[in-house]
């Protein structure tokens, strides 16, 4: 490990990650108290964090790929059911905010800790819902800690690496949630199909206990900030460029989400492919996310803000294909991987966060997935009302394009913006 990297793996976690680090600052952090920061090389940590990730990600996008079996064994319609992935992404949005403002004064482990054992509690009694609106409130709780528990996660994990690597240490985090949509889906919706879909919810849970043990022996001990606080969190809601980068990943995001919801449903009843393919199409789908997760850090630590509407506009461009694809299984497959590709979004929009959101770090980097979460709801509900309006199960490509561009529109404001004021 280089000497820079040594040196940054000393610095404290509480440190606002949008600023140079203080080569000044020992072991002894901000408040005066030591930092347990060096007992684990910052990867083992990076995979800690990424196992919440992982419980995250299956919990996330198995419910959608699961939508056709619980909904019929709730008896509710597809578009009904549809309601259950919006109440968790409802959770995100709300759970975020406020726990990153409340937990200002905690220390980041034992939030990260407290955080996955309540995920994992919510989704085991998911599993146990005995109808539909029993099953909304669930999702609803399930998703509260989601959100924080990204943002916090991402702050720990670029802490530990220098400046010019933390889109790296974000998307290491994030890692988790797509190796998820590769592995853990497509093994999620396989025992949804065989044993039952209450099993899936069975799964989280485990890993959700299992992140928390992770986290409570692998994660450095850190000190709380004597001056941070609720108030200096909700400094983020008063800059500009904060609110333009959550609202690009709002709109932006929100046609992946319309597409990969009604994949399922797509590929029985426009592809007519068997149900046992269901998970090949979920499985290439997180391949391209966890390809674009790797690869697009290594251009967006040089030149973030063009890397974002790159992603944008290749998003929308996928989507509009969609159509065109759904008809042959093959084609279908390989335009999934490239939308995939282009949920990267996520990991250059946290970073660019973290330059413009000041001392509101935990916030602004829950706020993102607040954002995203916006997105998951979005995307579902248009895309929903698209196919309830006769339009078919692909005009959710449609309608995913049409949000891409509509995303890259509030993205060349924002860089508009940033170009003029220098940020």
């Amino acid at each position: 490990m280089s000497q820079r990297a040594s040196q940054q793996r000393l610095e404290p976690l509480n440190r606002p990650l949008g600023q140079p680090p203080d080569r000044r600052t020992s072991l002894e952090g901000n408040a005066g108290v030591r930092q347990d920061n060096t007992a684990f090389h910052p990867g083992v940590v990076h995979f800690a964090l990424a196992m919440g990730g992982f419980a995250i990600g299956i919990t996330e996008f198995a419910t959608m790929s699961l939508l056709p079996f619980f909904a019929r064994d709730l008896h509710i319609t597809a578009p009904e059911a549809g309601h259950a992935i919006s109440a968790y992404a409802l959770g995100v949005v709300v759970g975020a905010p406020v726990i990153a403002v409340l937990s200002a004064r905690v220390a980041r482990r034992t939030t990260l800790i407290a955080l996955m054992a309540f995920f994992a509690l919510m989704n085991g009694l998911s599993g146990l819902a005995p109808d539909y609106h029993t099953m909304l409130v669930l999702r609803f709780l399930a998703g509260l800690p989601h959100g924080a528990y990204f943002g916090i996660a991402m702050l720990v994990a670029a802490s530990l690496v220098p400046m010019d690597k933390r889109t790296g240490a974000v998307g290491r985090v994030l890692l988790g949630l797509t190796i998820a949509t590769t592995i853990g889906v497509p093994l999620a919706n396989g025992v949804g199909q065989a044993i039952g879909w209450r099993w899936a919810f069975a799964i989280v849970a485990g890993l959700g206990l299992l992140t928390a043990v992770l986290v409570l022996i692998f994660a450095p001990r850190d000190a709380v900030n004597t001056g941070a606080s609720p108030l200096r969190e909700l400094s983020a809601l008063g800059r500009k460029h904060v609110w333009l980068t959550l609202a690009i990943g709002a709109i932006g995001f929100g046609g992946l989400f319309s597409v990969y919801t009604y994949l399922a449903s797509t590929m029985l009843a426009v592809t007519h492919v068997s149900p046992a393919l269901v998970p090949v199409a979920l499985c290439v789908f997180g391949v391209g996310l966890t390809a674009g997760n790797i690869i697009v850090p290594r251009f967006a630590d040089r030149a973030l803000m063009a890397t974002a509407g790159g992603l944008l506009l290749w998003s929308a461009a996928t989507l509009a294909l969609y159509p065109l694809a759904a008809a042959n299984f093959w084609t279908l497959i390989v335009d999934v991987l490239l939308i995939g590709l282009g949920g990267a979004l996520a990991t250059v929009l946290q970073t660019r966060l973290m330059d413009v959101a000041g001392e509101a770090q935990s916030l602004a980097a829950a706020l993102n997935h607040s954002a995203f979460n916006i997105a998951n709801a979005l995307g579902p509900w248009l895309g929903g009302m698209a196919v309830a309006a006769g339009y078919g199960w692909t005009s959710t490509g449609l309608v995913g394009a049409g949000l891409a561009l509509s995303g890259f529109v509030v993205w060349a404001i924002a860089a508009a913006l940033a170009a003029r004021e220098g940020i």
